[in-house]
């Protein structure tokens, strides 16, 4: 039995095959420029976006899914914008026998047929790119460069990257194989065998607040491309770029001549608790979710009946020792504090510092003279209000601020939090990093993310120590990066073994312009579910297997 893919397979071949080269070499490779010039985009691409994002506001958003009883209107913009999208509200039962009516024909049309599909809606959602960067903006609260980049480009990026694994891993089997045993001298045993690949079931995409579709796409494409339908699951205050990519996707689908129930949008009433009905639904066989600690434990604990790719919190943590360009450390550590107001699952907390100072290329440097240097380059790149907001975005909910004001009364603020008035946005909740140095004595602050603008410079008795205490916070609370700066290649080496014992990615002696907080696709591996911090890598072949099985049937052939 061979595959009749879709014509679409074809026409993105090209593309996935040079996907599933990329995730092989490792190098450095794009499909989706990341800048959003009108030399790359067309000169009305941008004011088409923001149109077409302006046109959801205050308005029902433009989904006919089955079922759809009263609607819910739940986003509030970080940036003081008023939204008033309204969704519509289906019951999770109608949602799973929409989903679960889907999955035969879908199963059925084939691992080149469901790439292809998964392709080209990949491609519709880049050409609307400006639309969904629009929406990521005044839903997560990042200035809208960064929502073009990662909630855009990058994201379209590991989405592709999680078809090339799923591709890679549903075709590593042949469809078909022919079977011959020798039988003595009798004519030999001959079968034909074949391998269908068959898809775990329902799929739930719980999606984040701070990147809605950065953090959603892997999961939600991987399952898709592998048969299983999706049910995505938006956070109350990010619903918009899901939506999007609901509507998009399901317009690919029904074009393709397929139940666009495939995907849904399952958009909550405030205080439902949809995620968890969803999530304990015997049908629900793939859940993909990012967020807090408590809820993802809680899922791996209580949806045993499913596959559970979760991303959680941690403590990233930073060991210096020494460096042989200072001001270019403190330049690329206060980046990595700025950028989105560290509202990042990768921004660094924990700066670990011997207290007797560190060997720089400008001489000795005191521990708060290091301290000093990067606070310094915070302040620097937000003193000016009008250069600050494009790398601080605003504050995605009231958890960040009320961490920022608890941070007031701990430790010794190098550089205090301050309110930014946002020069286009004037209610935009605006507020800007804060450095704070501790001791190693201090483990029950550093000990725990305080996830936000918030970062500690720590004082340890030396290196060795500032290791142990890097070693023994990520093996206990997890960490999805790290970093180190020494010109000493035997602390590189030990630093590099202790994030292996924790099971973190690390970075070492950056000061150009890349950031510890920021990944590419086809390249770095997002998380590697070596610890607390999250139980999957985004993306590798792990990531996708189990989203599927192989079930063969086997019958006799004559020669």
């Amino acid at each position: 039995m061979t595959e009749t893919p879709h014509p679409w397979f074809a026409n993105h071949a090209e593309t996935l095959e040079r996907a599933t080269t990329a995730i092989k070499e490792r190098g450095y490779w794009s499909a989706y420029p990341e800048s959003p010039s009108p030399r790359v985009y067309g000169e009305t691409a941008a004011a088409d976006g923001e149109a077409a994002f302006r046109g959801y506001l205050d308005a029902k958003f433009p989904l006919d899914q089955p079922g759809a009883g009263d609607w819910v209107a739940t986003e509030r913009s970080p940036f003081g914008v008023p939204l008033g999208v309204s969704y519509p509200h289906v019951d999770p039962a109608t949602l799973i026998a929409a989903a679960t009516a889907a999955l035969p024909a879908w199963r059925d049309a084939g691992p080149q047929t469901r790439v292809g599909v998964c392709l080209e809606i990949l491609s519709r959602l880049h050409a609307h790119i400006f639309e969904l960067a629009n929406a990521v903006q005044f839903t997560s609260g990042q200035a809208f460069v960064m929502a073009f980049q990662a909630g855009g480009a990058h994201a379209l990026d590991r989405a592709l990257e999680a078809l090339a694994y799923a591709y890679a891993e549903m075709t590593r089997h042949p469809a078909v194989a022919g079977w011959e045993k020798p039988a003595g001298k009798g004519d030999p045993l001959r079968m034909t065998k074949t391998f269908h690949v068959v898809p775990r079931g329902v799929a739930l995409v719980i999606g984040c607040n701070t990147f809605p579709t950065w953090n959603s796409y892997p999961g939600l494409f991987a399952s898709l491309a592998t048969g299983n339908p999706v049910v995505v699951k938006p956070h109350p205050g990010a619903v918009l770029p899901l939506a999007i990519t609901v509507r998009y996707a399901r317009a690919a689908l029904e074009e393709a001549g397929f139940d666009p129930n495939l995907i849904q949008l399952a958009a909550e009433a405030p205080g439902e608790g949809l995620a968890k009905t969803l999530a304990l639904d015997p049908a629900v066989r793939i859940i993909d979710f990012t967020g807090s600690t408590e809820f993802g434990d809680w899922l791996e604990d209580n949806a045993r009946q499913a596959a559970v790719y979760t991303e959680k919190a941690g403590v990233n943590t930073i060991v210096v020792d020494s460096t042989d360009d200072f001001a270019g450390m403190c330049r690329n550590i206060g980046f990595s504090l700025t950028l989105y107001s560290g509202q990042m699952c990768t921004t660094p907390q924990n700066i670990l510092v011997p207290a007797a100072g560190i060997e720089t290329d400008q001489g000795h440097k005191s521990f708060d003279e290091v301290a000093a240097g990067i606070a310094g380059t915070v302040a620097k790149l937000t003193g000016d209000p009008a250069r600050a907001v494009e790398l601080t975005g605003a504050i995605v909910n009231d958890g960040v601020l009320a961490r920022l004001t608890e941070i007031e009364s701990i430790g010794d603020a190098v550089l205090p939090s301050s309110s930014v008035t946002h020069p286009a946005f004037a209610e935009a909740t605006v507020r800007t990093p804060t450095v704070v140095k501790l001791t190693s004595a201090d483990a029950a602050v550093y000990g725990r993310e305080w996830f936000g603008p918030i970062s500690f410079v720590i004082a340890t008795d030396s290196t060795t120590s500032s290791i142990d205490i890097f070693r023994s916070t990520v093996l206990s609370k997890g960490a999805l990066t790290a970093a180190v700066y020494s010109t000493d290649e035997s602390v590189l080496a030990a630093v590099e073994s202790a994030s292996l014992d924790a099971g973190v990615h690390l970075s070492c002696n950056l000061t150009g312009g890349v950031f510890v907080n920021q990944s590419a696709a086809f390249s770095d591996f997002h998380a590697t579910g070596a610890n607390p911090a999250a139980n999957a890598a985004l993306t590798d072949g792990a990531y996708v297997s189990n989203r599927f099985r192989v079930v063969q049937s086997r019958r006799h052939t004559t020669a």
